[in-house]
């Protein structure tokens, strides 16, 4: 008799899902048998991992704090109560889902365990507190590890079928050489600023490297791609915001390469195996070494450090960037 496989993963950044794609697809194999996937729905996980083998259905829960924590609780349990899973896992420390498997009977629950989650999962084997200053990714490969889980590769790969994306896209299907810009983040000091992408646009453009740039941003940061485009003066910019992620994701695998702040459309391109380059100047470079992204960082960085004031952002100068970029393509 098969066994039924549920992982659940309650972080709400897409690039955080894409960093957790490698340890999804261990699971699957340790158990070969496809898996379900419990996430948010603002990853659009339904659509954009929809291509992957190893995935059987995705369904969408909140993960809400406050009064409404009891009712995702009860939601998971519904589930958890219809698909009735032999194993449950958890890909990170929340409480929530590992209540609802417990709720529902399920007899394997396996999670990192840390804090007061360790109450509820069924394992012996769980991370100790001082795991909890790994990242994200180093925490799910000693999650896996102590439960005997073998992970063969290491590095995001997102595979979609590109064709299904073009409904409704058609506009983004332009003739000519593309790149694109990803230009927004969720956190704002991670941003590098509208006139240097501007500058480094007039470098590139003088090395014939690109007809358009396609500008990746949110719908809510759209003022960013606006900006560049009345600043810039220029025609070649085509403005991305208003794109769903079947949308960027055309984008991104129509381009020849991807420049982008360290935000989740580096980790989406790097994971769609398009060269990407990512702007960092704020934060740490050490995160980015379970992905395929380059990161272009200003002469005097230095790693494991954040800073929370864009301005830092200005240290990484257009003429840098430009410079690394030609190196590498």
């Amino acid at each position: 008799m098969n066994k039924k496989i549920c992982i659940v993963y309650t972080h709400h950044k897409l690039g955080d899902l894409i960093w957790q794609l490698p340890y999804i697809k261990a699971i699957s194999e340790h158990h070969n048998e496809k898996i379900d996937l419990i996430v948010r729905k603002k990853t659009q996980a339904q659509n954009i991992l929809r291509d992957l083998n190893h995935i059987n259905k995705i369904y969408y829960n909140d993960f809400r704090k406050g009064l409404a924590y009891w009712i995702d609780v009860f939601k998971l349990k519904k589930i958890f109560n219809l698909e009735k899973y032999d194993f449950v896992y958890i890909l990170d420390k929340v409480n929530k889902p590992a209540i609802a498997a417990k709720l529902a009977g399920i007899k394997n629950i396996i999670a990192p365990g840390l804090k007061n989650q360790k109450k509820w999962i069924t394992v012996k084997n769980y991370l100790n507190e001082e795991d909890w200053k790994l990242n994200y990714s180093e925490q799910s490969q000693k999650f896996l590890k102590i439960n005997s889980i073998d992970i063969k590769e290491k590095f995001p790969k997102l595979d979609v079928n590109i064709e299904r994306f073009k409904d409704g896209n058609n506009d983004l299907l332009v003739e000519g050489k593309k790149i694109a810009f990803g230009v927004d983040s969720f956190e704002d000091f991670k941003m590098w600023y509208e006139e240097d992408f501007i500058m480094l646009a007039d470098l590139l453009y003088e090395k014939k490297l690109f007809d358009f740039i396609y500008l990746i941003c949110g719908p809510e940061k759209s003022y960013i791609a606006k900006k560049i485009i009345q600043n810039s003066k220029k025609p070649y910019f085509i403005d991305c915001s208003n794109k769903d992620l079947s949308g960027v994701i055309l984008a991104i695998k129509n381009s020849n390469f991807f420049i982008g702040n360290n935000s989740g459309p580096i980790n989406l391109s790097a994971a769609l195996g398009v060269k990407t380059f990512g702007l960092i100047a704020n934060a740490p470079i050490s995160e980015l070494k379970y992905s395929k992204i380059k990161p272009i960082t200003p002469v005097n960085y230095i790693d494991n450090v954040f800073n929370k004031n864009r301005e830092g952002m200005k240290e990484l100068k257009p003429i840098r960037v430009f410079e690394e970029i030609i190196k590498d393509i």
